[in-house]
Order: structure tokens, then sequence, then C-alpha cells
């Protein structure tokens, strides 16, 4: 079987300048992950990324008023597949909180919030982008995280195979784990396990991580299409097959096939 060559580091974190001293994100896994977890492709591969890594995981999903409940719903199912089906994790995934934004979605329409057609607007952006949206999702996993005692905050962010989404940028999330810790005086980490990866590599990580297993659940249950489509099971998973974000997973999933399903260790 074929191997596969990670676009960058894929462990990257970057460090955190606290009291003159620079600490290693990875150095107190005592202190447990807090995923950003939507129920998709990436948050699910970082989810699993997070239970091979900490010791103690707890995920958070935000209604912020999408269009379509399915994603939130998905999320319970993925949850629900992993425990089960993954005991080597199952003493790992603690609780799952689900916090309420709905007032952000209004005043940060888009076309996941409104019934708004799916195109480029003025700016060069897809109509689908929140703005603002990653980062206030930050600063409500870090005030959990704070209250939970759990230092890693994890998110799915990419911006090698991405829609263009400024939020999606390294450089942006630096800027925002900085500023949470000098705000809230903490030495939070964000990491982005996927931030260098190409669609094709998560699902060779996805692989590495938790063999077809994992790559069956997240073809069934995951969720990624805007249009909140499930009927249709594909090779890659359920949706409309046509949106951006689908456009997205199914290059990416052609991709890995192609190169005969490799597998990306982590």
């Amino acid at each position: 079987m074929g191997g596969v060559t990670p676009s960058a580091d894929l462990s990257y974190r970057a460090p955190i300048t606290h009291m003159g001293a620079m600490i290693d994100p990875i150095a107190e896994q005592g202190a447990g992950a807090l995923v950003l977890f939507s129920g998709g492709q990436d948050s699910t591969v970082c989810l699993a990324w997070a239970l091979e890594r900490y010791a103690r995981v707890e995920t958070v999903g935000f209604d912020y008023g999408q269009r379509h409940a399915v994603e939130l719903e998905a999320r319970a199912a993925v949850r629900a597949r992993i425990a089960a089906e993954f005991p080597q994790w199952a003493p790992r995934l603690g609780e799952d909180h689900v916090l309420e934004m709905r007032g952000f979605g209004e005043v940060a329409q888009s076309a996941l919030t409104a019934d708004r057609a799916i195109e480029m607007t003025a700016k060069g952006l897809p109509s689908t982008f929140v703005p603002g949206r990653n980062l206030v999702f930050f600063v409500y996993a870090a005030a959990l995280a704070d209250r939970r005692g759990l230092r890693s905050l994890v998110g799915g962010m990419c911006e090698t195979d991405f829609s263009g989404y400024p939020d999606c940028r390294r450089e942006t999330l630096d800027a925002m784990q900085a500023a949470l810790n000098l705000g809230m005086a903490q030495d939070f980490a964000i990491e982005t396990p996927l931030m260098w990866l190409t669609k094709a590599e998560t699902w060779s990580l996805a692989k590495g991580l938790g063999g077809e297993e994992l790559v069956r659940l997240i073809v069934e249950d995951s969720h990624t299409c805007y249009l909140g489509e499930r009927d249709v099971l594909h090779p890659w998973g359920r949706g409309c097959g046509s949106c951006p974000a689908c456009e997205l997973r199914i290059r990416g999933w052609d991709g890995w096939v192609a190169q005969d399903r490799p597998v990306l260790r982590p």
C-alpha cells in the first residue's frame, strides 16, 4: 500500500510565550483537550487525533442559527459510534457541550444562516463565509475550557484545501491564541492538526488514526454538505455533491482513492 507525504508537519503547534518562557503545548497532556466539533469530516478526524493524544477529551458544538439542524444531529451520531466502536478511545471521551449562539448568527449572516445563494461576493469570499465565526467560536471555547480545566483547543481549520475563509489561516489563529492567553491569563494552545494537509491527506490521516473503521464512520455519519442533504450515501459520504463543501470532500476522496487509499500516521 502506498504511503503519503504530508504537506507539512502534521503536529504543528505554535509555541506559547508565558511569563518569559516557551511552553510546548504537548508537555502537559494531563490538562486535556477541548475539540471544536461540528460533526463534519474535519472535526471528526480532529476528535480522533485528540483522543489518540490526550487522556481527557471533551467536545463543544455551536448552535449559531445554521440553516440545517442536521449538522448538530450528526455530532451525536459520530460521538456515539466512536464510543461504541473504538474501545481504546471510549474512556477518554468526556462530556459534550452545545453552546447557543443564535444572536451571533443573526448579526453575521451568510448563506449558512440565511436563505441566500452560494456564490462569490464582492469581497472575493464565498457567501458561505460567516464573518468572525471561528474567532467567536474560540472565545466561547476558551471560556468553557477555562472552567473545565482544559488547555488544548483543537480545531479542524485548514488553509491547504479550503474555501478561502480568512479565519481559517494559521496566522489568524496564532493571533487569536495570543489574545486569549493575554486576556484570560492562560496558557491555551490552539492546535490545528489539519492545517497543512490536503483533503486527500485528511482521509489518509483518518485511516492512520482509526483504520478503515474510522473512514467508514466518517463516510456514513459525518456531515459536510452546505445544503443539508443526507438522503443518498455516496462512496465519499452523504451530501448534494455540488455545493463547495461537497466538492472539496469529493476531490479529496477521489485523490486519496487514486493513490490506493494510503495511510498517514499521526
